[in-house]
């Protein structure tokens, strides 16, 4: 017998949680209800969903303390017994279908073992690029241990419905990326920063997915020596696919929430990651959607992620990295 393509496995397997898990069916359809307000910012439209569902998500602690006295809710033995999973990679990853969504179809895509949130491991890249080609309709994204994962001691990524991220049709926008932003690549593909959509990333697109990997694992070192700590730095990255073309968006992060993070007056209960990245801003409080406008949206941009100087700093490494000044 045949077995079904991915795509269709992960649409049963919602079908099967909307139907059989009383969560998923009230959580989803009360998403369907959901607040959306849209604000033009720069070059770019940045979408505020009202989602009080992500309070949890947005109010988590992350600090070792912790992380330590709760258990893990990606482990199997800590899961709602109606949890159901498709098995992907080998039997490395478990795709199951996200309770407190953002996206009509959200996923999270945990690996089986107990391992912390990570990029150190080189094939965790080229899985990010496989699921994306595996996903077609998804963005495949992937939140730092301090830049937005709520569960940073159990690596995972997630995927949405890419046609709700405003940035992943942005980006086809030539003029986004002129020649002289362009710092690595050939005609199968290349690597180049924009700062046209309000805040700074660096793109990969390509064909081919060994190269997209290469260009990463260059970007990563540059990031690294850029910021003086050869640790995994501050990131988040969202990758899809489109026309043939692999796209690899990564957002160098200088700060993990605001400085008014918390409730109450002045203070915003948000935890961007890589779909605020991206451009939908999921915004668990009425006061906070409410409060929100496009200049406060760039003001928290601006705050969180790299300033000029750190750009430049990681563009420069990167031609270094590139020449072989660090080997």
């Amino acid at each position: 017998m045949c077995q079904l393509s991915i795509a269709l496995q992960v649409e049963a397997l919602q079908q099967q949680q909307l139907r059989d898990w009383p969560l998923v069916r009230d959580n989803y359809a009360a998403l369907e209800q959901a607040e959306l307000r849209e604000l033009t910012l720069a070059h770019s439209m940045v979408v505020l969903q009202l989602n009080p569902g992500r309070r949890g998500s947005a109010a988590a602690r992350v600090d070792a303390q912790a992380l330590a006295q709760r258990p893990c809710f990606l482990c199997r033995k800590h899961q709602p017994a109606e949890q159901r999973i498709v098995e992907w990679g080998g039997g490395r990853y478990k795709i199951q279908v996200n309770p407190y969504p953002i996206f009509p179809h959200h996923l999270t895509i945990a690996a089986l073992t107990h391992e912390p949130q990570s990029l150190a491991d080189p094939h965790r890249v080229a899985d990010m690029l496989q699921l994306a080609h595996d996903l077609p309709d998804y963005a495949v994204f992937y939140n730092g241990p301090r830049c937005g994962a709520s569960a940073p001691d159990h690596f995972h990524f997630q995927a949405g419905d890419k046609a709700m991220l405003p940035l992943c049709a942005e980006v086809n926008d030539p003029a986004a990326w002129p020649e002289e932003n362009r710092i690595d690549g050939n005609v199968e593909g290349g690597i180049a920063f924009s700062t046209r959509f309000g805040r700074f990333l660096f793109l990969i697109k390509t064909v081919q997915p060994v190269q997209a990997q290469l260009f990463y694992a260059r970007l990563q070192v540059a990031m690294m020596l850029a910021s003086g700590k050869m640790e995994e730095p501050m990131q988040n990255l969202l990758c899809w696919t489109d026309d043939g073309n692999y796209h690899l968006a990564v957002f160098p992060r200088q700060r993990h929430r605001p400085a008014n993070y918390g409730t109450g007056p002045g203070r915003w209960l948000l935890s961007p990651a890589s779909t605020e990245m991206a451009g939908l801003w999921a915004v668990a409080e009425a006061d906070d959607y409410n409060a929100l406008t496009a200049e406060r949206v760039q003001a928290l941009y601006n705050e969180l992620c790299v300033d000029n100087a750190m750009a430049v700093r990681m563009i420069d490494n990167y031609f270094k990295t590139k020449m072989g000044s660090f080997n």
